[in-house]
């Protein structure tokens, strides 16, 4: 059965994974800051608490979807959650409420303080990359490692906010079927990934309400854009996880996080997914869950001290 909150695209699913992902997400009330009433919040939950928890965001205009491969391997090891960021996914967006980078740091933290109260590997995959640097740079107790998936950080903003004709035009061509299999069919080294199955888990977000104007308030706050000069100043050990082929942001990104990381105490690594594009844990979900794994004991080691001993 599939949680009543999903529309009835939910039925156009046909991989295992993405069935079984969609009839595990959850949605739990979160009192934030940000309103006198709790926030829908969706997410999905696996895993036992023996280790780690780990804690996935996922890109733009995305959802919980997102890790329908990856989520399953990651909770074989590890408590794993997935959550929807503020304005994105399953996640409710309240009329008038202003979808801001810093808005969405607020009602994560919220969502960490009522769900999982622990320290945790924090894996973000493009902008949900930036939503991670923007979190453990504010909340640095919270985040005991952190992993990149080909993420922002580094992008330039425009000088002023869009306006706001221009940003409902962009979501009348955002929400373009033809528009969103071209993306899709970009983001992979190997477009046979997009598939009709991937487009349904890729859509079932767009039926929730306000999703037009939730796109409409983050693209006028500009978004992740005022990252690039606080990167260098992550604290948690950071594994930089990058598709060898990604045409969305190109391979540029992931030599100037390697370099912006250099000199720190605690350790950094660049790995590179080879024969993969901008999305790693769908085209290449066991070498992405092979090398969390593998940096997460490397990063668990204290200083000075090797691997094994």
């Amino acid at each position: 059965m599939f949680p009543r909150f999903l529309s009835s695209r939910v039925q156009q699913l046909t991989e295992a994974t993405s069935i079984a992902l969609a009839q595990n997400i959850q949605q739990q009330a979160i009192a934030t800051p940000l309103l006198d009433t709790p926030i829908v919040t969706g997410y999905v939950h696996q895993g036992d608490r023996q280790d780690s928890p780990i804690l996935l965001l996922h890109g733009f205009d995305s959802s919980v979807m997102e890790f329908r491969r990856l989520l399953p391997l990651l909770a074989e090891h590890h408590e794993t959650w997935a959550i929807d960021l503020l304005g994105f996914g399953f996640t409710e967006r309240p009329p008038g409420l202003a979808i801001t980078p810093e808005h969405i740091k607020l009602h994560l933290y919220a969502a960490w303080q009522a769900l999982i109260q622990r320290p945790m590997i924090v894996v973000g995959a493009s902008m949900g990359g930036a939503a991670a640097i923007d979190f453990a740079l504010t909340y640095p107790d919270c985040v005991q490692q952190l992993v990149l998936i080909d993420s922002a950080g580094f992008a330039k903003g425009p000088s002023g906010p869009l306006l706001a004709p221009l940003a409902y035009l962009g979501t009348e061509v955002l929400k373009n079927p033809w528009v969103r299999d071209r993306i899709s069919k970009t983001a992979y080294f190997d477009p046979t990934f997009a598939s009709a199955d991937a487009a349904a888990c890729a859509a079932l977000h767009l039926d929730c309400p306000n999703w037009r104007q939730a796109m409409v308030s983050f693209t006028q706050s500009g978004g992740y854009t005022g990252l690039a000069t606080s990167i260098d100043q992550l604290v948690p050990p950071t594994l930089i996880l990058w598709g060898k082929e990604d045409r969305i942001l190109g391979t540029a990104d992931a030599h100037r996080f390697d370099q912006a990381l250099q000199g720190r105490t605690v350790a950094h690594q660049l790995v590179w997914v080879e024969r993969c594009g901008h999305v790693p844990h769908l085209e290449q979900p066991a070498a992405t869950a092979q090398a969390i794994h593998q940096f997460g004991a490397i990063a668990s080691v204290p200083s000075g001290k090797p691997a094994g001993t």
